[in-house]
């Protein structure tokens, strides 16, 4: 059937899809959080794309730490033990470029004939990757007029320790090898846009976040990117002892997810079978049909529409 569709909608589609697959009380803690999150990345006049919906996973607490947040979380950290874990106000550089050196496509070969010519062809071989560094150091000079700002550079690609340890100097913390979905992720939550070059970098292209910090479980490091303007991209954090729960959360919020999105997309909902039942009992003549036939055994088994709480009919799913 058509419905409208707003908030108290949408979460009794959550809520429905939740109850088949948890518990009542973590099912009505993550109903919220579903719905929260397909708002999120709602953009009017786009279909919405859930895989701008990060669902990251933690063994760490209970499953009732599980939490939205209107930013980003990465499942890695700064490369280099001298950053910063802690950034307050941060300008965000999001890129393609690759920081280390590599090697040419084709073979090729260079011979020297002292360690002179040696050590001129390694500081050749520097130049390229230290020049792109540079020009990354001058751009977050003339970006951060105030201490208190933080610059953050998230690439795609690789970034070698000599370029690290140039970007740690400058106080600029580095994050290499990021996913690709992340960097769409990116620029909708944080603003801005990815770059494939250093040159005539524009103060445009910068994202801004509130906080970025680093957290370390165990052997594994997380980056968290919040307090960001008018994200359109969003991070489901969930959390449990064990893997199984997390598991059995991570299908459920996905289910979750989906039935929301289909919700908004198609503007229509289907009541419970009970709630069909329900209302065709409600119908004129049908009561008293039923009160004719129906044996006394079978109404006991079987109560009638009197005997249901006024709003059984609210609960509604796809």
């Amino acid at each position: 059937m058509d419905v409208n569709i707003d908030r108290e909608l949408l979460m009794q589609v959550a809520r429905s899809s939740l109850h088949t697959k948890l518990a009542p009380a973590l099912a009505e803690q993550l109903t919220s959080i579903v719905v929260d999150a397909v708002l999120t990345i709602q953009r009017e006049g786009k279909q919405i794309d859930l895989f701008m919906v990060e669902i990251m996973s933690m063994l760490h607490k209970t499953a009732a730490d599980t939490k939205l947040i209107k930013g980003l979380v990465l499942d890695h950290g700064a490369r280099h033990p001298g950053m910063l874990k802690y950034q307050d106000n941060c300008h965000i550089l999001i890129c393609n470029v690759s920081l280390e050196y590599e090697k040419t496509e084709l073979n090729s070969g260079f011979f020297y004939a002292s360690p002179e010519e040696r050590e001129k062809m390694v500081q050749a071989e520097r130049r390229f990757v230290q020049e792109r560094v540079e020009k990354i150091i001058a751009f977050k000079e003339s970006v951060c007029t105030d201490e208190k700002s933080g610059f953050v550079v998230i690439n795609q690609k690789g970034i070698d320790p000599q370029a690290l340890d140039l970007l740690c100097r400058a106080g600029i913390v580095a994050l290499r090898r990021a996913k690709r979905r992340n960097m769409e992720r990116l620029a909708l939550a944080c603003g801005g846009y990815a770059v494939n070059s250093v040159d005539d970098l524009e103060p445009e292209c910068l994202g801004y976040a509130g906080k970025v910090y680093e957290t370390v479980l165990g052997e594994d490091k997380y980056t968290f990117v919040e307090d960001v303007t008018n994200p359109f991209s969003c991070t489901v954090l969930i959390k449990g002892p064990n893997a199984h729960t997390v598991a059995q959360i991570k299908d459920a919020v996905r289910d979750g997810l989906r039935a929301v999105k289909n919700t908004i997309e198609d503007g229509t909902a289907l009541p419970r079978r009970r709630c069909r039942v329900l209302a065709l009992g409600q119908a004129d003549g049908v009561q008293e049909d039923r009160e004719r036939q129906d044996p006394p055994r079978c109404r006991g088994l079987c109560p009638g529409p009197a005997d249901h709480p006024q709003d059984a009919c609210r609960q509604l799913g796809l």
